[in-house]
């Protein structure tokens, strides 16, 4: 009987309402939170944190060294036994098979959204795109026709071009220490591959003609990454047809005759698509450690790619490089040790310290500011 008495005096409809308002709160928690997801995946800004959040700097240098390096097996294995030689056709089915990979991705609604276009003029995408394929084809072309010990020798020369180029075009400096490590880097580099020198007249001028494209190529992806709200994804899904486009014109000028003599059979074929898909990772990976990083760092990763896999070398497969190119390895890996060092120390205190000094006038303002009453936009403050 007390249930029935209950009930029927009211506390049956007080106890529906009851639970019909939990509900109701949990219908607008499910909601809100349903619109804070869709805020953090389908806008440039959540999209952006997103992937700083989950790729820091660690994750993508690393990524992108894992990647670097299997794809080199890839090409050594489509160029070689393949027997596959037309590096600017190469590169082409590379990013055709990365456009198709973000075409089905945006299909799914995976891409992240791009910034709207007011906030980057079309011209710094149209450069992005352009100089991305000059410079990736000059690369493959210079892999082509010179050593691997020349190659790197024109990839040292892009460490000072970048440096140069960012501080007249950004008017951005790099600390003495680090402008010393670099120099460390590249002489130990230079030590660790100067036994596979093979001067070749054609080679050496497309490596010449590298270095700037290069450079600003890296550059470019950086600091739209860094100034805007774009992701690595969203940046190459709006350079890619660009790239595209410069790769069909320059593939007849620099690539042999006969790609469509090349026997596509199934295995050859499928040789290729893997490459293509590691060259997408590739891409990728890269996008992502400019944007967490900056273009000095990504060149410094290059060239600890190149050290490790020397040393892998001679270390697994019982390769001499000789006692000099040892002694290289091990002067460009410790340079590369202090400039990481560096690189977290500046990221940590953001770059630079502040005196005691400056640190009591900026507290002694603010607490002026706070007993005036007035707002702290109203009064300069010291800014280190």
């Amino acid at each position: 009987m007390g249930l029935w008495e209950f009930i029927l005096r009211g506390g049956g409809r007080r106890f529906i309402k009851r639970k019909g308002s939990d509900a109701g709160e949990a219908g607008r928690a499910m909601e809100e939170l349903r619109g804070s997801l869709y805020n953090e995946f389908h806008t440039s800004e959540g999209a952006k944190r997103q992937q700083q959040r989950f790729c820091g700097p660690g994750v993508a240098l690393t990524f992108n060294f894992v990647v670097s390096v299997g794809i080199i097996m890839a090409n050594k294995m489509v160029m070689g036994s393949v027997g596959f030689n037309f590096p600017v056709a190469l590169s082409l089915i590379h990013y055709i098979a990365a456009w198709v990979l973000m075409a089905v991705l945006r299909a799914l609604y995976l891409m992240p959204i791009a910034p709207p276009s007011k906030s980057t003029p079309f011209s710094s995408l149209f450069a992005l795109g352009a100089v991305m394929s000059f410079s990736t084809g000059l690369a493959n072309i210079s892999l082509k026709h010179n050593s691997v010990g020349f190659y790197q020798m024109a990839k040292i020369a892009v460490t000072p071009t970048i440096v140069a180029a960012e501080f007249i075009l950004l008017k951005k400096g790099v600390s003495f220490r680090k402008v010393i490590t670099l120099v460390i880097v590249s002489f130990g580099v230079a030590v660790a591959t100067v036994t596979d020198l093979e001067f070749n007249f054609f080679g050496a001028c497309v490596a010449i003609a590298w270095i700037i494209p290069s450079a600003i190529n890296k550059i470019l992806w950086s600091n739209l990454q860094q100034s805007g709200n774009w992701t690595a994804l969203a940046l190459m899904w709006k350079t890619t047809p660009i790239t595209i486009f410069f790769f069909l014109v320059l593939m007849p000028v620099m690539d042999p005759p006969g790609l469509l003599a090349f026997n596509w059979n199934f295995n050859n074929s499928c040789a290729i698509m893997i490459s293509a898909l590691l060259g997408f990772l590739l891409q990728w990976s890269g996008a992502l450690a400019l944007g967490a990083t900056s273009a000095l760092s990504h060149v410094v990763l290059g060239q600890f790619k190149t050290i490790v896999i020397m040393l892998s070398g001679f270390l697994v497969f019982k390769s001499d490089p000789g006692l000099t190119s040892l002694y290289g390895a091990v002067i460009a890996l410790g340079g590369m040790s202090v400039y990481t060092y560096l690189g977290l120390k500046e990221s940590t205190t953001g770059g630079k310290s502040i005196p005691s000094t400056s640190r009591q006038s900026s507290l002694s303002l603010k607490s002026k500011v706070i007993i005036d009453g007035e707002k702290p936009e109203t009064r300069p403050v010291d800014s280190v």
